[in-house]
């Protein structure tokens, strides 16, 4: 078995750290939060855009983050843009050019992808202020700030 799988498929172990910050009990996994991106595309990816590429970037957009972590605005982010570039090459070059797309957000697919990433945090924020009676307003402000204007928005209403 190629080494660099097994590190991939630990992104299932990578808890998504704004969530246990906010103390959310059993936070989701940063491959958790790509799925439920990919299942997104696949309900709400516009007909012009390459579903293939925008799944492609659902699934690979946090890959680094299985070496680098799993960072937030509240964590020193000065060299995260360049450590996980340089773990995205080690890792897994075959997919730098999907990586920096989403990156640089120099696609349709790429800035399609971006909104999704906040649709589905402020969704999920939705699920735990519902499951566990939390107050997850900034998550959800965060999310409306950045889908504003475009057609995602309504479904944080």
């Amino acid at each position: 078995m190629d080494e660099g799988v097994l590190e991939w498929l630990g992104l299932k172990n990578v808890a998504r750290a704004g969530w246990v910050r906010a103390g959310v009990d059993s936070p989701e996994s940063v491959a958790a939060h790509s799925w439920g991106m990919a299942i997104l595309a696949l309900k709400l990816c516009p007909p012009g855009l390459d579903l293939a590429r925008v799944l492609s970037l659902c699934l690979i957009h946090d890959l680094p983050e299985v070496r680098v972590g799993d960072l937030t605005p509240h964590d020193d982010c000065s060299t995260k843009a360049q450590d996980e570039r340089k773990a995205m090459l080690e890792m897994a070059p075959q997919w730098i050019d999907l990586f920096d797309d989403y990156e640089n957000g120099t696609t349709p697919e790429a800035k399609f992808v971006k909104q999704l990433d906040k649709l589905d945090m402020g969704l999920q924020a939705k699920v735990y202020e519902r499951e566990q009676g939390l107050d997850l307003t900034e998550f959800l402000k965060s999310a409306q700030k950045r889908l504003e204007g475009g057609n995602l928005a309504s479904l944080l209403d």
